[in-house]
């Protein structure tokens, strides 16, 4: 009996070192839409031709991300996959522009302690965002397709939008009524931020990990596509058991500060380049003071 109780005892704990020791990465590939942008250009009495042409090739790169999702048990870091930069486009204000659009940093996220951080630099300055993961009321659907040999089942939620994250910008509804005269010649002028934004996702049910792409997460398994309308964040690749491991640990570098904080500065910075435009001040001035 002591023989068996022995075995058993070694037995778990083989077992509860390989948990510990699981990992698996998801890669996936971001796409967000550019037609409305590209749709209150014209019209647009401050952008010429060759101005448009210059900002939809910045936008589409910036629209366009992959990024490695690396995961355990309970923990996981979700980068975007660095790409070489054209001279001349890797200053402050595209970093900044990437960090609005859902790039850069690199967000850890911890579902036993329900908690998040991510890296992000805003107009010269890091930042550390801490604050708790945001529960959605997920609705459990039966429809189901496949992803890379997967099954996944249907789940959508409806969030608030975040005031930080610009894909989540849609054009002002009576703006695209107007004709050419009368529309704004401010280009910030002509989009607005949605109060909440709805979310379809789907996860499969074959990779019972509790994770996902960017704050996604509460599912009975791997979220292999999410979509909120305009963006599409798809998996590309999954690997279970990587031979090589890696470090899944919180960022720790930049001033900490939680969701709402973040957001309310980079909604205060960009109603003051707002107000540069509308006053004639040209470009904005990149800085976030001291």
């Amino acid at each position: 009996m002591k023989k068996l109780f022995s075995v058993a005892i070694v037995l778990f704990s083989v077992f509860s070192v390989e948990a510990q020791e699981f990992q698996g990465l998801a890669v996936y590939e971001s796409k967000t839409s550019t037609s409305d942008f590209k749709a209150n250009f014209g019209g647009n009495r401050e952008i010429t031709p060759e101005m448009q042409k210059n900002i939809e090739e910045r936008m589409k790169k910036m629209m366009e991300k992959t990024f490695v999702l690396n995961f355990d048990k309970t923990a996981s870091i979700y980068k975007e996959q660095e790409k070489l930069d054209a001279p001349g486009q890797n200053g402050t204000g595209m970093r900044m522009m990437s960090s609005m659009m859902g790039g850069g940093g690199t967000t850890y996220k911890n579902v036993k302690e329900k908690t998040y951080s991510v890296d992000k630099e805003f107009m010269g300055k890091e930042f550390l965002v801490k604050d708790s993961l945001p529960k959605l009321e997920w609705k459990m659907e039966s429809e189901t397709k496949q992803i890379g040999g997967y099954t996944c089942y249907k789940a959508t939620a409806v969030k608030p939008a975040s005031q930080s994250d610009f894909r989540n910008f849609r054009p002002k509804k009576d703006e695209a009524k107007k004709d050419e005269k009368e529309k704004t010649t401010n280009l910030m002028d002509s989009f607005e931020m949605p109060k909440e934004v709805t979310i379809t996702a789907w996860y499969a049910p074959e990779i019972p990990i509790n994770q996902g792409p960017e704050n996604y997460w509460g599912l009975p398994g791997l979220i292999l596509e999410v979509s909120d309308g305009k963006t599409v964040i798809l998996c590309s690749k999954v690997v279970l058991n990587a031979k090589e491991k890696v470090a899944i640990k919180a960022p720790t570098k930049g001033k900490v500060i939680s969701q709402k904080e973040y957001d309310e500065t980079v909604t205060k910075k960009m109603e003051e380049m707002r107000e540069q435009f509308k006053n004639g001040g040209g470009r904005p001035n990149f800085r976030m003071g001291n």
